[in-house]
Order: C-alpha cells, then structure tokens, then sequence
C-alpha cells in the first residue's frame, strides 16, 4: 500500500486545531509485526518524535511482562498500559497506577461458558493473574501464544482453583475465527458493558476484562490525570477492536492498513500496514513536518 492510497482512503479529518504532545501506540499489529519485533523505521521515527518533546507510551492488551520489552526499546518513560488498561504500571519505579480485575464471580460464569461441551474442546482458556499466565491445559494454541509472548504457562487444572485472587483478564483462543465471533456475540447478548468489557484483540482472541477497562479508558488516565492534557493533545495508533476506545478518545486516532475495515472506519486516518512501517509513516506525516 503506498501512502497516496492511504491518504485516500481517511475517513474524517482531525477533530480540532490538534497539538499533539502524547503518542500512544499499540504492540501487536501495530509497532510489532510478524517478526515480534519494531523495524529500525519505526523506532527511528518514535525517538524523533521523543526528540520533539513528544511523550510516547504503550498501550496493550498484553501482559505487562511481556510488554515490558517494547517499552524498554522505544525508550518510552510512561506508565506501561497493559491488558488493555486493566493494569497500569512505571516500569521506572514500579509504582501501579492502577489495577482492576474481573470479579471471581464474573469468571466463573465465564468458565461455565467456555466449559460446554461443544466449546470445551475448541478454546485454549487464560486467566492472568498477578501477570502470571494460568491454564488449564497446555495447548497449542496456548504453547503458540507463550512463545511470541515470551511468557511461561503454569497449567493447574480447574481454574477454579485459583481463589487467592481475581484476574486480571480472561482469554479464549481459538484457531476458528468464526467460534470467536460467535462467542462474542453471544456473551455480549448476554453481559452487559456494565458487566465485563468484552473485545477481540486479534480474530482469535477472546477477551474479557473489568467494565471500566479499555485502551481509551487508560490512555485518558494517562493524559488527563497523570500528565494534564487533552484530547486534542493525544495520538493515537492501532490496528484492532479493543482499540477503537482509544482511537475514538484521541483528538487524531490512526488505524493501521491491517486493521479490519470497522476499526479503519473510526479512524480520522489510515496509514500503511504494519509489515510497511505504518507507524513510521504516520508519526512522519503528523508530528515531524
């Protein structure tokens, strides 16, 4: 995709006179591709924008854990935005800015679900746990997911078991697209936002968090309470469902060119996919000319 084709193809322009001082970025699909990894381009492009007195900061559906390396590579000095906001955290210091869980009884219910016996046999079942990954049973799909996440696995069985304390998050993975949409239709009939925010950070990620978790939810805490900004003063890029919140919040939103077309949608721009350095055209167009 060359950047004309993108440039066709934004939806609405900038909310307002923009004066942009916070870039939030997502991870997978967005700085990282399928190498794991941030091209030299787009950390050249963030660490100009940083020398602008641009603040930059990461907002993931990720563990903190996991993440924490991509923070550490772009040179980020924020709080770290983790399982979509659930966990909020300065790797600096180590202070948690905020942690919000999913109710024990909100996870069993999920269980139950997720435990039929025509679903049993098709999800991988997470529960992150003081950014500790628990499973039932070591899957593939599971073992796929420890790897790129760099995390390792502690399977246990009935994740009933783990009564100490609530998750963080909760996450079903299936290879079939189509059970994921499936499963998000059905539990959003059935839950309401108040009950659990309900998203899919990649096709075959199921995930469930706190009601007042989301990427917009954490990225306006990072904004408005901790740095005293605005909107007009924030953007930012992603290529998922679970950022649209943050996409909608920021006075410029940029969707990646792998995003599904309901999320470009939302976006007031477009950029080139992540595998052509997306973020680096984006960060290049609005914030270093």
């Amino acid at each position: 995709m060359q950047e004309s084709t993108v440039q066709q193809r934004s939806t609405v322009a900038p909310k307002t006179t923009l004066d942009i001082r916070l870039l939030v970025v997502d991870i997978d699909g967005t700085i990282a591709g399928e190498s794991n990894s941030i091209s030299p381009a787009v950390k050249q492009a963030i660490t100009a924008a940083q020398q602008k007195g641009i603040r930059v900061a990461i907002a993931t559906g990720r563990m903190y854990r996991s993440a924490l390396r991509f923070h550490q590579e772009i040179g980020a000095n924020l709080p770290l935005l983790a399982y979509q906001g659930a966990w909020i955290q300065d790797p600096a210091t180590d202070t948690i800015h905020r942690h919000l869980t999913v109710s024990f009884e909100m996870a069993h219910k999920l269980l139950d679900y997720f435990e039929q016996p025509e679903l049993r046999k098709l999800l991988s079942v997470h529960f992150y746990i003081n950014d500790d990954l628990y499973v039932r049973e070591l899957t593939t799909e599971t073992e796929i997911y420890a790897q790129r996440s760099g995390i390792t696995p502690i399977p246990v069985g009935d994740l009933r078991q783990m009564t100490d304390n609530e998750p963080t998050k909760v996450l079903a993975l299936c290879d079939d697209k189509d059970v994921i949409d499936q499963l998000l239709g059905n539990l959003r009939r059935q839950y309401t936002p108040a009950d659990l925010y309900l998203t899919k950070s990649v096709a075959t990620f199921f995930e469930a968090t706190n009601p007042f978790v989301n990427k917009g939810a954490g990225v306006r805490y990072l904004a408005e309470e901790l740095l005293g900004l605005q909107p007009t003063n924030v953007m930012t890029i992603g290529d998922n469902f679970n950022d649209v919140e943050m996409l909608e919040y920021a006075g410029l939103g940029v969707a990646m060119g792998n995003a599904p077309p309901q999320v470009q949608a939302i976006a007031q721009w477009v950029a080139p996919n992540v595998e052509q350095d997306g973020v680096a055209v984006a960060i290049e167009k609005f914030l270093l000319c």
